[in-house]
């Protein structure tokens, strides 16, 4: 049993999944604490717990303070682990299959409007590191990237003749995006800066491709740069992308397929986005949909 541990399976998710360090991170700690609450009660083995024991593990993570989405996080790593020992042979079933967390209330994601973006793309391509900048910020608008996807992206990926980028997406899934005009001349001016040869990172770090951290840091100082005092960050970039998209285009499988996402769930969050915007178009629009002030003529409701 001991290569079917929870060491096992963080394994397996790292050299068969390709999962990132961030996420084998987050399935760590949510096992971790799955392993130490049933430590706490005597229990050893945590894949001898049932469904009872795990809806009381549910029950006591919620009551000493975790948000409902981080108790749902933290029940899917643990109904992951259970489904992997199951298709090992090493329990008879999943004792996390049909166990329920609280339900989260759901948060539309903000995004910038088409202004915005624009004017947060338009950095000063003379200032020091303007034009990695330029095309950083030009290819995260332009294809909706994972900020992990852009971090990974080497030169040999990118093909700014045709307008595309092979894309490396969660789990070794690739997918190819398209990108836009503006995004191709600023990334080959960006290439011709450095002269950089195909198996270069595209964004280049101190040891390696840039880092997740650095580019949360950078995008938080351009968007001050240039007058942006929204919480910018880099996945405000493609909620705004994929809100964009969808707005213009009505096609939802179409903005499935150029986020990467598995399931389209997912995706439709952006159709009450799409929906918010109508909605405020109408209100502000329609003569029979605006609130009057009060002393305008118009009587009160009876």
């Amino acid at each position: 049993m001991a290569a079917l541990d929870i060491p096992g399976f963080l394994e397996h998710l790292q050299v068969e999944r390709r999962m990132s360090a961030h996420t084998l991170d987050a399935y760590r700690r949510d096992l971790d604490a799955l392993r130490a609450w049933a430590a706490a009660r005597g229990c050893d083995d945590p894949a001898t717990l049932d469904a009872e024991a795990l809806r009381a593990f549910v029950a006591a993570e919620h009551r000493r303070g975790l948000s409902p989405k981080s108790v749902q996080r933290r029940l899917s790593a643990c109904r992951s682990w259970y489904q992997w020992l199951l298709r090992n042979a090493a329990i008879a079933a999943n004792p996390a299959a049909h166990v329920r967390a609280p339900r989260a209330p759901r948060k539309l994601p903000q995004v910038l409007d088409v202004d915005e973006a624009m004017h947060l793309v338009q950095v000063d391509t003379d200032a020091p590191l303007g034009l990695r900048d330029r095309a950083l910020l030009e290819l995260f608008y332009s294809s909706g990237l994972r900020l992990s996807e852009l971090c990974g992206l080497r030169w040999r990926d990118l093909d700014l003749v045709d307008g595309q980028v092979v894309v490396h997406g969660k789990g070794g899934k690739q997918r190819i995006v398209p990108v836009g005009s503006h995004a191709r001349k600023a990334l080959a001016d960006w290439r011709a800066d450095t002269g950089a040869a195909d198996d270069a990172p595209v964004f280049p770090g101190r040891n390696g491709p840039i880092t997740p951290r650095a580019v949360q840091l950078r995008l938080r100082q351009l968007a001050q740069r240039q007058g942006l005092f929204k919480r910018v960050h880099p996945h405000l970039l493609r909620h705004s992308f994929a809100s964009h998209v969808l707005e213009s285009s009505g096609d939802l499988r179409g903005v499935q397929e150029l986020l990467g996402h598995a399931d389209i769930a997912t995706t439709q969050i952006y159709t009450h986005l799409d929906f918010q915007h109508l909605a405020k178009v109408y209100d502000d629009a329609h003569p029979r949909a605006r609130r009057r002030k009060r002393g305008d003529g118009e009587q009160p409701p009876e």
